[in-house]
């Protein structure tokens, strides 16, 4: 029977398939598997056929020409992201075109994701709430920041369960909680760290049943931002709690925050503490063996033209500024996947040339960011 996750070995076989197109350093071993540095994501896009349609064809170029990173989340277009992932890749497999175990999938729980389409109004969102999942005795109101977010086990395990269905698949290769930080605007830090810490009991649980094969956070301020600020998370502390759960064992192995030409704090900003000393986020992740994925690499396209001149002249020989923008996030070191939207097959092979080019030298990109 084939193998039904991201293996080492299925995906260096998917390195080796795609060798004589790709540059050396475009596939990275990191967190146990071997991943392209640039992953395909499913954020953006209208709630429609239309668009699963055309993310149906990205993701399939996408693999032809060497990304087996797929990253999505069960909120995205409001499970339609979820759901076309898995029936392209269940098309995929059955051809023979790709094995399962070549491709890395992640996603992530935590936002109420409805079905399919947006709630009208506030009203029907919490009547969604209340049909779904209180009066059915998954979660309570109080589970909820802001009637939106909550990460109980509960509440995750039936999440979890749901991404499964929609990706049709027996295990997800990474599973994160989506923006924990986000609690800070119902509860205090005690509890959040009550909470985390419940949800990576969970999380451990979901390892071991083999329905995910590690986890993570997924953030968008939290490792951003000085510890003084009222959301700031502090990636040693969470680390612990990860020890404190499952042992020096533990699961908890993956990152995904912004990092690009605009937010460059991962790198940048020395808001983190390991042994005592104050590290940038990059650092403080090398330091406590985490990988990290980057998101938001053209900023939902922002990066995607009119960059500064000094970008275009040290990345002159790129085509476009979305190359120039991509090309800064997957060659920053400690990065091994930088993920950018593509929902059409038209960025994918633009986004896609860079994997036949080498990464820029780390010293060149840092004189860009200081």
């Amino acid at each position: 029977m084939e193998t039904q996750r991201a293996t080492h070995s299925g995906t260096s076989a998917y390195r080796a398939r795609l060798r004589a197109e790709t540059d050396p350093q475009h596939f990275r071993e990191a967190f146990g598997l071997v991943v392209s540095s640039i992953g395909l994501g499913t954020y953006l896009g209208h709630h429609d056929e239309q668009t699963d349609s055309a993310y149906s064809l990205s993701i399939k170029r996408a693999i032809e020409l060497g990304s087996n990173v797929i990253d999505t989340a069960a909120n995205y277009r409001f499970q339609r992201s979820e759901r076309v992932i898995g029936q392209t890749l269940a098309e995929l497999v059955q051809s023979g075109a790709i094995a399962r175990e070549e491709v890395v999938i992640a996603t992530k729980g935590g936002y109420l994701p409805f079905d399919g389409e947006p709630p009208r109004s506030r009203e029907e969102m919490a009547e969604y709430l209340e049909k779904t999942f209180v009066a059915t005795g998954i979660c309570t109101r109080e589970d909820f920041v802001q009637g939106s977010h909550s990460m109980s086990p509960r509440y995750l395990a039936h999440q979890l369960d749901q991404s499964l269905r929609n990706l049709k698949l027996q295990t997800i290769d990474v599973y994160y909680i989506h923006n924990p930080e986000s609690q800070f605007a119902g509860v205090g830090r005690e509890e959040f760290a009550a909470r985390l810490r419940a949800a990576f009991q969970f999380l451990e649980s979901a390892v071991d049943a083999g329905k995910i094969a590690r986890y993570g956070v997924a953030t968008w301020n939290g490792f951003r931002i000085g510890e003084e600020s009222p959301e700031y998370l502090s990636l040693a502390e969470i680390v612990e709690t990860a020890r404190a759960v499952g042992g020096e064992k533990h699961h908890f192995e993956l990152v995904q925050l912004p990092f690009n030409l605009a937010m460059t704090e991962a790198a940048t900003l020395q808001n983190q503490r390991v042994a005592g000393k104050r590290v940038s986020f990059l650092d403080a992740a090398r330091e406590l063996g985490i990988g990290v994925m980057s998101s938001a690499a053209l900023l939902q396209a922002r990066l995607a033209t009119r960059l500064p001149a000094e970008v275009r002249e040290l990345l002159s020989g790129l085509a476009t500024d979305a190359q120039r923008a991509l090309q800064v996030a997957r060659s920053f070191p400690g990065i091994a996947v930088a993920l950018v939207g593509m929902s059409k097959p038209g960025h994918v092979e633009e986004n896609l040339a860079l994997a036949a080019i080498s990464p820029t030298d780390a010293s060149d990109l840092r004189k860009l960011l200081s």
